[in-house]
């Protein structure tokens, strides 16, 4: 017979998923003595992030077995779903038939919108986009935006950008990007269409065109990098309550030379998923061949870069020859270029032993005070991965997660229905405590001429 009263017994939490960002949540929820089970396709990984700790257990789940899925978030209180976001909505139907909170850290889909509803009339939270990005962006922003009007000012210009990125001393590829996994959703983002507000005027861009937009930001102790627009920025102007901006853009971090290089990897095909039969068996160098035109006897290098419309010794097309995509090594056995050039960058571009990642992210705010002076406000995250430890991408990714369970566990956010962190009792208590595990955002204020 326990001892425990009903209201000190522990929650039981669900974490579905053990890739490769969910290491430092699932430790920080074991830690604070809740009672963990990580479900995941390859049980082995799942038990590496339990190993050591009494009140965790690991299951080997496939999430097509929907009766066994069931009957696992049955079994708990919270579910966290750290799987890919297609299967956000069958476990989140199956938390709002058994009764059950949900966390997520991704986007809020169309789909999950509609769960709103559904979820308030039974009580339940799904907590979504607690993560970086979206996550620790959204509460950093929203704090200082909540004192701007709180103090009677507004905010007349909005950006926020992020990245995740090889730390300065292990920068040392031409492209100046490593993977921490799958680089087919890097690469798949190069063609997303791009939109957002900028002094009163809406721009969009086209996916083709995305890498022309970009721009140089100078970070403080570390130098320029470049920004392009992330996807469609509109929506944040009301999310965030910034009723007077004329400006609200969001945007990604990449080293200097990224932009140029991938706007030539789109314009060469090198992202079209479209199957093809004449991808079996062929090199890299006949890939190209086909993909540029060249003939049998015709330099496949110059005219990759005459088709490109560069120099041959271009900086761009040495990347290209440096990835082997002028190479006589064959290609993967994939039936499109797409999933070819994803393979090809996890072979050249991935964190070796010891190596470590960077995490910027910077929100700049020009803010119009109640004596109509104005000043420039940033607030700058720098971090870095830990050598052998946890990668930066999968602590900033699941500690705000496992935070907000941790309050949702203690009964401390009084929210219903599909909800982000947006509003000040989720996210004060969350960023102080990402505070309080050394991932923190630095403010500074400027005063406008």
């Amino acid at each position: 017979m326990s001892n425990e009263s009903p209201s000190s017994v522990k929650k039981k939490i669900l974490v579905l998923g053990a890739g490769l960002v969910s290491k430092p949540g699932v430790t920080y929820l074991l830690k604070n003595n809740f009672r963990v089970m990580v479900a995941s396709r390859t049980v082995s990984k799942a038990e590496n992030l339990v190993r050591g700790f009494d009140n965790g257990t690991a299951r080997q789940l496939n999430v097509k077995d929907v009766d066994a899925l069931e009957n696992l978030i049955k079994e708990h209180d919270i579910i966290v779903s750290l799987l890919p976001w297609v299967h956000h909505l069958k476990v989140a139907n199956l938390c709002i038939k058994n009764n059950k909170h949900m966390a997520t850290t991704s986007y809020v889909s169309e789909g999950m919108k509609e769960l709103d509803e559904p979820a308030r009339s039974k009580g339940l939270l799904f907590l979504n986009e607690i993560g970086v990005d979206p996550g620790i962006d959204h509460m950093s922003a929203m704090k200082i935006i909540d004192d701007v009007y709180e103090q009677g000012g507004k905010v007349v210009h909005f950006y926020s950008y992020c990245g995740g990125l090889p730390a300065p001393e292990d920068n040392d590829n031409p492209f100046g990007y490593k993977f921490s996994w799958s680089p087919k959703g890097v690469v798949l983002a190069s063609r997303s269409p791009a939109k957002y507000l900028e002094n009163g005027k809406i721009v969009e861009i086209e996916g083709k065109d995305l890498f022309l937009n970009k721009r140089v930001e100078t970070i403080e102790g570390l130098g320029e990098f470049e920004v392009y627009p992330n996807r469609d920025s509109m929506p944040y102007k009301d999310l965030y309550g910034l009723k007077d901006a004329e400006t609200v853009m969001r945007g990604t971090y990449r080293n200097i030379g990224w932009c140029d290089t991938f706007k030539k990897i789109v314009d060469l095909g090198l992202v079209d998923d479209t199957p093809r039969e004449n991808l079996k068996g062929i090199t890299y160098k006949q890939m190209m061949a086909g993909l540029v035109g060249a003939a049998e006897n015709e330099d496949v290098i110059e005219k990759t870069a005459a088709k490109a419309g560069l120099a041959k010794d271009s900086e761009v097309i040495q990347r290209l020859e440096w990835l082997g995509l002028f190479s006589d090594e064959n290609v993967p056995d994939c039936d499109n270029c797409l999933d070819i050039l994803s393979a090809r960058l996890l072979e050249r571009l991935y964190y070796k032993e010891g190596e470590r990642d960077m995490l910027i992210l910077q929100h700049k705010f020009t803010v119009e005070n109640k004596d109509k002076s104005r000043d420039l406000i940033t607030s700058t995250m720098i971090d870095f991965g830990i050598p052998g430890g946890d990668t930066s991408m999968a602590r900033t990714v699941s500690l705000p997660l496992a935070i907000g369970v941790k309050l949702m566990a203690e009964g401390k956010i009084n929210l219903t229905g599909v909800q982000i962190p947006k509003i000040k009792p989720v996210y004060e208590p969350v960023l102080e405590e990402l505070e309080r595990l050394n991932i923190k955002l630095e403010e500074k204020r400027f005063p406008l001429k």
